[in-house]
């Protein structure tokens, strides 16, 4: 772990606050159960706001230590999806040309 004194978190404390405002949001209750087929899990957003704002209060090592290993899991879940598509190193040779038209028949 890095030094307390000039240690800071990762996000602001606001930032996490919005990202909990978001997840318990209908619109995002909504498309969250539409993809995944459940319902959102905000917890973990609480958490993080809580351990925020204990650190800024107290300077708590355990809230450091659980905000470090909240954003660490995060980019871990973020890391594991692969690309779907394979990414390009230039243009098509023909990218330059028109599209082929459909006729109505």
């Amino acid at each position: 772990m890095a030094d307390r004194q000039g240690w800071q978190p990762p996000r602001s404390c606001e930032a996490y606050r919005a990202e909990w405002k978001l997840c318990r949001s209908a619109r995002h209750f909504l498309h969250h159960y539409y993809v995944h087929g459940e319902r959102p899990r905000c917890e973990q957003w609480w958490r993080d706001l809580a351990s925020c704002r204990d650190w800024e209060e107290r300077r708590s090592p355990e809230a450091q230590q659980s905000l470090c290993e909240s954003e660490r899991a995060r980019v871990q879940a973020a890391q594991k999806h692969t690309l779907v598509w394979a990414l390009r190193e230039r243009p098509p040779e023909d990218w330059h040309l028109p599209l082929p038209q459909e006729k109505d028949e």
